[in-house]
């Protein structure tokens, strides 16, 4: 019975390390998501979810002599989110782990034993991961982001991911937004993201997962790990624009034919969550129509059966970003 007992151990503690899968680029990317595209505010492919485009005929860029182009716009999968209870572990990378215990902050789930609200906490890790760059599946094209591989932020490092007074130095309007008031505004950015994209008025709201605020791994309110690593995509994403280290590159309306914007990315402190969208890679990629989500949208539907014991509880998903671009 001992000896029963010793074996069954070891077997739950490798069923929860560290697992995830490579990503192929073939059958796991919903291809499908790079439309609707627009020319010069005109849709010329096959219709899908977007936002508002500018409908400018041209467009110009460059510095001292303008160059003219057209403004065209479409939706690019530009990077790969890990959301992981393991530290150190790549879900994205076919489930490797690079480091060992001697960083805190290791995952957990609240099962709800003490009766009141589950709580967790989880790891993000962000790469880089422009595509179709690098499969070079279209050459020549300046609107592309031009960038190599690489693991770009694994929070393990950041000492304000597991602390949420000193991530108040990142997000001090949290204290406003923190009450009743404000977050009963999140309902209607769930309606709207479920319906459509979320209201990026409503920036310290995060649609149907919970609330932005604050830009760490800790959950108050656990539904469920779909729910978790959804609400901590928008987290990640809002704390990398904060930090600089993600930039604008949507465009709603120009005032005229020459607009910065959309002739190079932009600095954008607070996030404009519909500029995303997010696709599930790990533990079963969500393809075909309809594969990828505007962030906050419900995943009551989609993400039944997609939290999986053991094997299945670390999450991957591919960020999908919306481009407005001068091409020249």
């Amino acid at each position: 019975m001992k000896k029963t007992l010793i074996l069954l151990f070891f077997c739950f503690d490798c069923f929860g390390g560290c697992s995830g899968r490579f990503v192929n680029p073939v059958t796991d990317i919903c291809w499908s998501c790079l439309f609707p595209i627009t020319i010069g505010g005109l849709k010329v492919s096959p219709n899908g979810e977007d936002t508002q485009n500018p409908r400018q005929i041209i467009c110009a860029c460059g510095n001292p002599v303008p160059r003219i182009g057209i403004p065209i716009s479409f939706w690019e999968p530009v990077r790969l989110v890990d959301v992981t209870r393991t530290k150190f572990c790549l879900v994205n990378m076919g489930g490797i782990s690079i480091g060992g215990d001697s960083v805190r902050g290791h995952g957990s789930v609240d099962r709800g034993k003490s009766g009141g609200r589950r709580r967790s906490f989880y790891q993000v890790h962000y790469y880089i991961y422009p595509v179709i760059y690098w499969l070079e599946l279209l050459t020549d094209f300046l609107c592309l982001e031009r960038s190599q591989f690489d693991v770009a932020y694994i929070t393990e490092f950041d000492p304000m991911w597991n602390d949420d007074e000193t991530a108040f130095v990142l997000n001090p309007e949290a204290a406003i937004f923190g009450n009743p008031v404000a977050q009963a505004a999140c309902a209607a950015d769930s309606i709207a993201a479920t319906a459509g994209f979320p209201i990026d008025a409503l920036f310290w709201c995060a649609g149907c997962q919970g609330s932005m605020y604050p830009f760490t791994g800790h959950i108050s309110d656990h539904i469920g790990g779909v729910q978790a690593s959804l609400l901590l995509i928008s987290r990640m994403l809002a704390k990398l624009h904060r930090e600089g280290l993600a930039q604008g590159s949507s465009v709603s309306s120009v005032s005229g034919i020459y607009d910065e914007r959309l002739c190079s990315p932009y600095l954008m402190p607070i996030i404009v969550k519909s500029q995303y969208k997010q696709q599930m890679l790990y533990p079963s990629a969500t393809t075909g129509s309809g594969g990828c989500k505007p962030l906050g949208r419900t995943d009551v539907i989609w993400g039944s059966g997609k939290e999986k014991p053991y094997t299945g509880e670390d999450f991957g998903y591919l960020i999908w970003r919306k481009r407005n671009c001068c091409l020249l």
